[in-house]
């Protein structure tokens, strides 16, 4: 009789275990659900950053009809022109996309190159995160990685008894 309890019991404590850890497992989808990220509505626009170098863009991406300014500017101004066919290879690229869409892009500090590829890629990470179409990164990323990807590469500090970060004046051995 006792040993028939202790088994008894031992049912019961099972029992009592998986349902308590149903319950926690139940409660902590529930907070995951609470915890996910609201993206800012299309409406508002969608807030991209990118870096090159030193320069860094920063893209606002809005429902609109199809403009794309950087710096206020819009992007016929840009000079020299292979800079221009350079920013506008992720337009081309998306296609369609980009009728309902306003870009807006301000890019700050480092070389006019630095920040010509900095904006491209804002551009792309702007498409994408719009249109949120998974074949589109796909083939940007085919095309060129550094569209949707920054180049984490940076200037090295100089060093000292050096004219920049590794020349050092040359020794003679005579």
């Amino acid at each position: 009789m006792p040993e028939e309890k202790k088994e008894e019991e031992k049912e019961k404590m099972k029992k009592e275990f998986e349902e308590m850890t149903k319950e926690t497992e139940e409660k902590e989808k529930q907070k995951k659900k609470g915890k996910k990220k609201a993206k800012r509505s299309k409406k508002y626009g969608m807030l991209v950053k990118s870096k090159k170098k030193e320069a860094i863009a920063r893209a606002v991406v809005k429902t609109g009809n199809g403009k794309i300014t950087i710096n206020k500017r819009s992007i016929e101004f840009i000079e020299p022109e292979y800079v221009k066919e350079l920013i506008l290879e992720p337009v081309k690229l998306a296609g369609d996309a980009l009728k309902e869409v306003d870009i807006k892009i301000n890019v700050k500090s480092g070389g006019f190159m630095g920040q010509a590829v900095a904006a491209r890629s804002a551009i792309a990470k702007a498409i994408v995160e719009y249109t949120n179409d998974k074949k589109l990164k796909e083939q940007m990323i085919k095309y060129d990685r550094l569209l949707i990807v920054d180049d984490h590469r940076r200037v090295e500090p100089k060093k000292p008894l050096g004219k920049k970060a590794r020349k050092k004046r040359q020794s003679s051995k005579r």
